[in-house]
């Protein structure tokens, strides 16, 4: 069975950092693209980051820049989201997301064939 499963979240202060992870089991995430989304109940899904399959490739949109950091390390099978001086607008459920095609250009949900759950990133004082 193909799964996805998130891990690294939880309750934190503002300004404060969280690595999130994303395991798969069932396949071998090196073989695919990956990419970082969060959500909040009643707003539409938004696209954090992504990786290509080897690493060498991360994409990562301007509103996005300079606080969330993609990488992987497909020895492990895991694909991490670094997320640094937490506010309190960041708070979502943070979806891990694996998939065929990967672009330099642009994020997009739709492209993505495996979810996992989510995990919840809650930052407040």
């Amino acid at each position: 069975q193909l799964q996805l499963v998130e891990s690294g979240g939880g309750l934190v202060q503002p300004g404060g950092s969280l690595r999130l992870s994303c395991a798969a089991s069932g396949f071998t995430l090196g073989h695919y693209a990956a990419g970082w989304f969060r959500q909040a109940p009643g707003k539409e899904r938004e696209g954090i980051a992504s990786i290509g399959s080897t690493g060498e490739r991360t994409y990562t949109p301007d509103s996005m820049k300079g606080r969330f950091t993609i990488s992987r390390d497909n020895a492990k099978n895991l694909v991490y989201l670094q997320i640094n001086s937490l506010k309190p607008e960041d708070t979502d459920i943070y979806y891990c997301a694996a998939g065929s095609y990967y672009s330099d250009y642009e994020i997009h949900d739709y492209i993505y064939e495996h979810w996992g759950q989510g995990t919840q990133v809650t930052v407040s004082s």
